[in-house]
Order: structure tokens, then sequence, then C-alpha cells
């Protein structure tokens, strides 16, 4: 395909002064990471190297709600 002379880029492919006229110039042009990208690098940037917190199950707020719920259903049942 050619090229229009005043086009900044390829209609077809994507190619430009920035990425180069050449048949991968779209793929570059995706911000694909390279073979050398390092994940764990990555998420440090992206996240931060803190520590998390992560919660440790239910709370037992939750588990009380729980019983009381089943408590009151049992109730509701046994004299209803």
């Amino acid at each position: 395909m050619e090229v229009p002379r005043a086009a900044t880029a390829c209609p077809e492919c994507g190619a430009d002064d920035q990425t180069g006229w050449s048949e991968n110039a779209q793929s570059q042009r995706l911000g694909l990471p390279d073979e050398e990208f390092n994940y764990d690098e990555f998420v440090k940037q992206e996240f931060g190297s803190g520590k998390t917190i992560r919660p440790h199950g239910i709370s037992w707020l939750w588990w009380l709600t729980a019983i009381m719920l089943l408590a009151a259903l049992l109730i509701w049942l046994l004299h209803g």
C-alpha cells in the first residue's frame, strides 16, 4: 500500500516516524511488554512494595448474626 505524502502514519499498518516504517510497526505501537519484561518489578512500581493486610476469616460479628438468625428461624418454625 502506498502511504499518502502528507500522512503522519501508514493507514494500513500504523507505521510512523517514531516506530519506524517497517512491517512490525503496528505491534510496536500496542505497548506490549518485550521479552525482558519483569513482572515483579512492574507490580512493585504499580502497587508499591508495602505489605497488604488481608482478612483472616469471617468476623465474629457475622458468626453471631448467623447464629441469631438461625435461632430466630428455629423459634419461628417451632411456635408457628
